[in-house]
C-alpha cells in the first residue's frame, strides 16, 4: 500500500449518521510491528504522543497491564477547563490492534481503533476514531473538530519521530 504525502497531510473529519464524527490517519513508521507495537503497549507512551498544551497525564498507577478490559484514567485541560477521562481497552489483538473507549469523559462517544500493518517501508499505523460531542454540530464544528485534528497532527508528527526501545531498523 502506498500513500501519497497530501494523504499523509490531510486530516479530515466527516460527520457519519446521527451525529457521529470520523477521523482516519495512516502512518509509516520504519520499524518492525512488533517493535512498533511494543511501544503502544506501554501506555505511558500515549503522553508522549499527546500535545503539551492538553497537560495530558495519565492518572491511573503505573504499571498498567495492557490488555481487554484494562481501565485507563487521565487527567487533561480542554481550552484551560481540567477534564477527567477514563477509557477502556475494549478489544486486545496483539501486534496488530487493539480498541479503547471512553468511558467517562467530555466526549458522548469516543472509540479509537489503532491498527498496524506490515508495510514494504516498516510498519503502517492506522489511526480510526469515532466521536460524538454534547452540543451537536456547532460544537463540534466551533471548537471540537479544530482540536482533535490538531492533536492528531501532532501524534503523527511525534510517530514520524518515533525510535524504538531497541536500536533495530527495519528499513532505512
Amino acid at each position: 500500500m502506498s500513500i501519497t504525502s497530501r494523504q499523509e497531510e490531510a486530516i479530515r473529519i466527516e460527520r457519519m449518521p446521527d451525529g457521529i464524527y470520523h477521523l482516519q490517519t495512516e502512518t509509516v513508521i520504519p520499524y518492525s510491528l512488533n517493535e512498533v507495537f511494543a511501544f503502544f503497549a506501554e501506555p505511558e507512551n500515549l503522553e508522549a504522543l499527546t500535545p503539551p498544551w492538553l497537560n495530558f497525564e495519565i492518572t491511573t498507577p503505573a504499571p498498567i497491564k495492557m490488555r481487554e478490559g484494562t481501565l485507563i484514567d487521565y487527567r487533561l485541560k480542554l481550552h484551560g477547563i481540567p477534564v477527567k477521562w477514563q477509557t477502556e481497552i475494549s478489544e486486545w489483538e496483539p501486534p496488530c490492534r487493539f480498541v479503547d473507549r471512553q468511558l467517562k469523559g467530555p466526549y458522548r462517544l469516543w472509540r479509537h481503533e489503532h491498527t498496524f500493518t506490515e508495510h514494504e517501508a516498516g510498519t503502517l499505523v492506522t489511526d480510526d476514531v469515532r466521536y460524538a460531542v454534547l452540543g451537536g454540530a456547532l460544537v463540534n464544528r466551533m471548537f471540537v473538530q479544530k482540536d482533535v485534528a490538531r492533536i492528531f497532527r501532532y501524534r503523527r508528527e511525534q510517530l514520524r519521530k518515533f525510535k524504538p526501545a531497541s536500536s533495530e531498523r527495519t528499513a532505512n
